[in-house]
């Protein structure tokens, strides 16, 4: 029984082979394990959609498997990682040059990718793992010594090993024991939506894209937006996410904010677009992160981004040059920002173009996936 697959099973491999050897270069096949697949794996899952459909458009297919569901049910989860398994099991015969990236976070989804990594070692299948996680020295740090000891041989055993900026590299090299030769830095990356032409004199949306939580600074968020520097100035906010949604929505109407808010959920990738083309600011203002996909997405959209210094968010985003940077848990100096941007247009404007500019140069899906193709190809020939 093979696990459920993305579409790219699907496909003969000889046409995707076929046509990148047209092209003068060699397929690589992949397979991906991401909890929740590109549907429901949040950030990490958007960003492997958007790698698998660009790595599609030039010819290779890769796979997408679900290690977990749509969210942590325990027979369901339970079920996937073992089909997982069997997926890999199964490649191992059929697509032995099959390369398996590994995309791993803290608490659940190191126990769950514990276990596909030495099934990964056991087989003798080529793989590479992907760290994704807001703080994996926090939660490195909270686990008990016998399972640091194995979370060390699952890093360490992995073909290549994934950071998403210098904070995680230091990480994995200096606290697991990563063999710096073998580690890789790929900050995320998003589609070029192309330029976006907005009308001038409008009144500002103000976008949060992410889940809706404490780690995502949502609290200080409403504060801000109800403070008092924010309620002379004319602006409304979206506020898209998943999670607690029904919280946030009664804790802004609470504040005053029911009619320059609204809470529309989790997005897919249109919809994603569409309210990235009709905002003027990308508001972040997270206490954890490791390099958010909202913060590229903003970027890449021509958005004045604010965000806070936390994980990658420095080796993206200059203060004063390509964004605004406030403090970690700080609503005052948030609002301030905002009402900032709010009142002067021009300084949006400059601030999203050097935004869209530094996208352009550093985080496209184009160099991304040329980084991603000589690494699998380093893998490949290990």
């Amino acid at each position: 029984m093979r696990a459920e697959l993305d579409r790219a099973d699907m496909l003969p491999a000889g046409r995707a082979s076929a046509s990148r050897a047209n092209a003068g270069s060699v397929a690589v096949a992949v397979r991906h394990y991401v909890a929740g697949g590109r549907e429901h794996g949040g950030g990490i899952g958007r960003l492997v959609g958007y790698v698998v459909d660009a790595a599609a458009a030039s010819g290779v297919q890769h796979a997408v498997t679900d290690t977990r569901g749509p969210r942590w049910f325990a027979p369901v989860s339970v079920m996937r990682l073992v089909l997982a398994i069997v997926a890999m099991t199964s490649d191992r015969v059929q697509a032995p040059g099959r390369i398996h990236h590994i995309h791993v976070a803290g608490r659940g989804s190191t126990r769950r990718k514990l276990l596909l990594a030495a099934a990964a070692r056991a087989l003798g299948c080529r793989h590479i793992l992907h760290l994704h996680d807001y703080d994996y020295a926090d939660d490195f740090a909270s686990r008990p010594p016998a399972l640091q000891s194995s979370i060390r041989r699952m890093f360490q055993g992995a073909d290549r090993v994934i950071a998403l900026g210098l904070r995680d590299e230091k990480t994995l090299a200096g606290l697991i024991g990563v063999d710096a030769a073998r580690l890789t830095i790929l900050r995320n990356c998003v589609p070029d939506p192309g330029d976006t032409v907005r009308d001038r004199g409008r009144q500002p949306v103000i976008l949060f894209l992410g889940r809706l939580g404490t780690r995502k600074g949502v609290p200080e968020l409403l504060q801000a937006l109800a403070s008092p520097v924010m309620a002379r100035l004319q602006w409304r906010a979206v506020i898209a996410g998943d999670g607690p949604v029904d919280e946030y929505r009664h804790r802004a109407a609470a504040l005053g904010l029911a009619k320059r808010t609204s809470f529309p959920g989790w997005l897919g990738v249109e919809a994603t677009r569409a309210l990235c083309r009709e905002a003027a600011i990308l508001v972040l203002p997270s206490r954890a992160e490791g390099l958010a996909m909202a913060v590229i997405e903003g970027m890449a959209h021509g958005l004045a981004v604010v965000t806070t210094r936390v994980g990658a968010h420095e080796e993206a985003v200059s203060d004063g040059e390509t964004g605004l940077f406030v403090p970690v848990g700080d609503p005052e100096a948030l609002a301030e920002a905002l009402a900032l941007l709010v009142r002067d247009e021009a300084l949006r404007t400059r601030l999203g173009e050097a935004a869209r500019r530094k996208f352009l140069a550093d985080f496209s899906i184009q160099s991304y996936l040329s980084s991603l193709e000589c690494l699998y190809e380093t893998v490949k020939h290990r």
